[in-house]
């Protein structure tokens, strides 16, 4: 048997190509496509698709070059999602809430060849690009709205005419190996500088098929883009959908009106959200709501849903399902699987095992919560406590020149999370903490590693230090501790405010990593050893109520330290009764 060697027709390499070849042919008159009144089918994506293909080939797109793109949840960031790869390029789709300096060192990392910017981002690209000093993209291309463009330029390009330059009969470069890379995304704040994760054709296709089947997708899926395609390609449903014959109904942003209208609109059967969206569809506006007629299927990651938020998003007619991941993974790495003999249990308990994590998607070979000291696995008993780690043809390929990195990440044949959980008897994972400091704010990571170095450039703070505080819309969000240094006279922080420790950050910072709230101290806790006692910090933090509204007046800080080192201090009541703290650990 070991002399049967493989042929063109029993081996062919996985790529998720195919699934848009294969929705030509099955769904070729099915509706693929809406944003606002523009509508494409299978067919008509599919050509699309090809035509920009053979147009990246005809500027000298080719094997392993990088292109990158810059626009919300529109139909050209849905046909780059096929059309790069089958240039043979790889695609690059950038965190539309980065500031300019994070999108200028990714398009200088990646060394994007041609970087597509919507025409809403045009003047963050300007910014981004000023900073790159002649190492911009050979090509920049402007990608005006398909549904009423506006007629704004940027760069050498347009998209749409992009697209009707190329031939319609060009079917894309073969994937010779699929472990070619496919997508290069990178990580929004796990540590302080963003790495660059990139996936092979053979993980991306078996991601997107583990999701599908995990979730129990079905035929001819209404999708709804609520969840950002930059995020892990969408979590990996830019190709699942096409692999279902579904249709992508896309949004230029989520906001309560445009969910609940498309919802109506569309019949939309499914949608992919943190649960920060839960918020903003329980608390809409009455004359913003719909009435939802059929159940909608919704995937939720990023922060596990306190079971309260669980129980009010169901009555509005939605159906919740919890999964865990992150970028290494692409995306969705566990899914909280759902059994047939939980429906018999009470609501409130039923909630309960919604929020745990769940069980490894089909195609890890593993996942498992171990002592990284011993590699031993830990007893499942929903209480001891160990290192998720995951392995198995759904993880990266590695992290973009950083073999150091990589190595690091990929240890005794696990790629180990940097999460800290729990196996419960029934096998099903559930995170406690986290083995680094990420706040995870709307779903969005942040690295308190990085908003620290921040605080530390400004010149009058002498002590740093980032924690989660509790938010009632968003889950979590930063607070800052810091002491100032003392002035020649003596004094140490009557002349810094508040505002303006805010306002540096607002400078230096993407909006959503910005400080909701700063709290001065003389002293920052520490062991002996000198280093600061996040713990006290966090456990005063859970007591704090969100600052939306920046005072003027000086801030002389509530914090202080006892003799004993314990914080004792006397703080604002915290945000109004009735909100859900969402604990965000979930790396999705």
């Amino acid at each position: 048997m070991d002399l049967l060697p493989k042929w063109d027709a029993n081996y062919v390499p996985l790529t998720p190509i195919t699934f848009l070849k294969r929705a030509n042919v099955v769904y070729a008159n099915c509706t693929s496509v809406i944003y606002e009144g523009t509508r494409f089918t299978w067919s008509q994506t599919y050509e699309r698709c090809c035509r920009l293909a053979d147009s990246l080939r005809s500027l000298n797109v080719g094997k392993n070059d990088v292109v990158s793109v810059l626009a919300p949840n529109i139909p050209a960031v849905y046909e780059m999602h096929f059309a790069v790869p089958m240039a043979g390029a790889v695609l690059n789709a950038i965190n539309t809430r980065l500031d300019a300096k994070s999108i200028a060192t990714i398009l200088s990392h990646s060394g994007a060849k041609l970087f597509f910017v919507d025409y809403q981002y045009l003047e963050l690209a300007s910014e981004a690009l000023s900073f790159l000093n002649g190492a911009a993209p050979s090509i920049i291309a402007c990608i005006d709205d398909s549904d009423t463009p506006t007629g704004v330029r940027f760069g050498q390009l347009e998209y749409e005419q992009s697209v009707q330059r190329g031939n319609p009969g060009y079917t894309g470069e073969l994937v010779q190996d699929e472990w070619d890379p496919i997508a290069l995304n990178y990580t929004s704040g796990t540590t302080s500088a963003p790495k660059g994760v990139v996936y092979s054709h053979r993980g991306a296709y078996l991601s997107t098929l583990s999701i599908i089947l995990g979730w129990e997708m079905g035929n001819a899926p209404v999708y709804l883009w609520s969840l950002p395609m930059f995020h892990c390609n969408g979590w990996t449903f830019t190709w699942g959908v096409a692999a279902r014959g579904g249709t992508n109904v896309c949004l230029r942003s989520t906001t309560a009106k445009d969910v609940y209208h498309n919802i109506a609109e569309h019949s939309v059967t499914h949608m992919c959200c943190a649960p920060i969206v839960f918020n903003i569809l329980l608390e809409a506006k009455p004359h913003e709501r719909r009435e939802i007629t059929s159940p909608v299927e919704i995937l939720t990651g990023g922060a596990p849903p306190p079971p309260s938020l669980l129980q009010n998003i169901e009555r509005l007619g939605f159906h919740v399902t919890h999964a865990y991941g992150l970028t290494e993974a692409t995306g969705p790495a566990l899914v909280c699987e759902w059994q047939k003999k939980w429906n018999k249990l009470p609501h409130q308990d039923q909630a309960k095992l919604k929020a745990r994590q769940g069980i490894s998607v089909l195609t890890l070979a593993d996942a498992d919560v171990k002592d990284l000291d011993t590699m031993a696995s830990v007893p499942r008993d929903g209480k001891t406590m160990g290192e998720i780690v995951l392995r198995g043809s759904s993880i990266m390929k590695g992290y973009f020149k950083d073999p150091e990195a990589t190595s690091k990440a990929f240890r005794n044949g696990w790629f180990a999370t940097g999460d800290v959980g729990v196996v419960h008897p029934d096998g099903y994972l559930e995170i406690k903490d986290r083995s680094k400091d990420v706040i995870i704010s709307g779903g969005e990571n942040i690295s308190s590693v990085e908003l620290e170095s921040v605080l530390y450039r400004h010149p009058r703070v002498l002590e740093a230090a980032v924690v989660a505080i509790p938010h009632p819309k968003w889950g979590e969000s930063p607070c800052a501790f810091i002491s100032v240094t003392k002035k020649s006279n003596g004094d140490t922080n009557d002349t810094v405010k508040e505002s303006e420790i805010i306002a540096y950050c607002r400078k230096n910072l993407p909006r959503f990593m910005v400080p909701k709230r700063v709290e001065f101290m003389a002293e920052l806790p520490k062991t002996s050893t000198g280093k600061i006692q996040k713990f006290q910090l966090r456990a005063l933090a859970q007591n704090f109520a969100v600052n939306e509204d920046l005072p003027s007046k000086k801030i002389t800080g509530p914090g202080q330290l006892s003799a004993s080192g314990q914080v004792n201090t006397q703080v604002r009541p915290r945000y109004a009764q009735g909100h859900e703290k969402l604990h965000a650990l979930s790396r999705l």
